[in-house]
């Protein structure tokens, strides 16, 4: 029993410093922002690599040139995604981003033809998915604040209001609280089997999930009265959905890997993608939400 709660005090004390971290990111300011999911964005990679070199032990040949000039490669894509909104003296980092990324298109093939004894297709094929599964996705999560820094005129007293925070929180916060009813749901009602992927999950857990997570987070926008409750309920909706099976996803692989969990970035928790499975996949699929229908 005292090993019991050992371990909930470890993974309560983890979740709070987790929680802690992501909001102050998150709500800082541009950079702050920027700064989190750049951390973010290479740990999962590292973790990417690690888990496809268990797969598939021939990705595990990468020359170190390859290893890191992905890497490089896909922060790039999140610094173009940037926008103009952040600036280094005269240069934008939307155009550093660019201009680097042309230049590791360039380069990486070169490096793999000078320094990789055996060029092996399926490497580069599974290098050029993690750059749509990792850096596209967090790329599009900085469009998604970047493009949306418009400043409102607030209550008075409370001067201005940056919005660019506000969509990027409401998805997380919508990841979080569908992961969470979901659990609830599913340990107290759950007995249909959702999936041999992941047996804990159950059809009852997943839809009381998705449901209460539409219900709060479309009640939070319309207390808040900050962007239409439709969107509010489109975004909670495509989160719990894509979330759901971006968690499946990232179960697929380490059960394919044999491993328990991708990293150990939060003792009791597992790693990054452990962490961000369910935000990889629900981005996209909300920035075209926002592209399309908000703008």
């Amino acid at each position: 029993m005292a090993l019991n709660l050992s371990t909930l005090k470890t993974r309560s004390l983890t979740a709070v410093i987790f929680v802690v971290v992501m909001l102050g990111g998150l709500l800082w300011g541009l950079w702050s922002f920027l700064i989190l999911f750049t951390i973010i964005h290479f740990g999962c990679w590292k973790e990417y690599q690690q888990l496809i070199g268990k797969i598939d032990p021939g990705y595990l040949t990468i020359t170190p040139f390859h290893k890191y000039g992905v890497r490089i490669a896909g922060w790039c894509i999140v610094l173009f995604f940037t926008n103009n909104a952040f600036n280094i003296g005269d240069f934008s980092l939307h155009s550093i981003g660019l201009w680097l990324g042309i230049i590791c298109a360039f380069m990486l093939p070169i490096g793999e033809l000078l320094f990789a004894g055996n060029i092996r297709l399926r490497n580069i094929g599974l290098s050029a998915l993690g750059l749509l599964y990792i850096s596209l996705s967090w790329g599009l999560m900085m469009d998604l604040r970047s493009a949306s820094v418009i400043y409102l005129d607030g209550a008075a007293g409370f001067g201005h209001f940056d919005m660019g925070p506000v969509i990027p929180c409401g998805l997380i916060f919508s990841i979080w609280i569908n992961d969470t009813m979901a659990y609830i749901v599913g340990s107290l009602i759950g007995k249909t089997p959702f999936s041999k992927i992941s047996p804990k999950k159950t059809w009852e857990g997943t839809i009381g999930g998705a449901i209460l997570c539409v219900v709060v987070i479309s009640l939070l926008g319309w207390w808040l009265d900050i962007y239409r409750v439709r969107d509010w309920i489109a975004i909670s909706a495509i989160a719990a959905v894509m979330g759901t099976a971006g968690d499946l996803l990232e179960s697929k692989l380490k059960r394919m890997a044999n491993v328990k969990d991708s990293g150990t970035l939060m003792p009791g928790h597992g790693g990054f993608l452990d962490r961000f499975d369910s935000l990889l996949i629900a981005i996209p699929f909300v920035w075209l939400y926002v592209t399309i229908f908000m703008k």
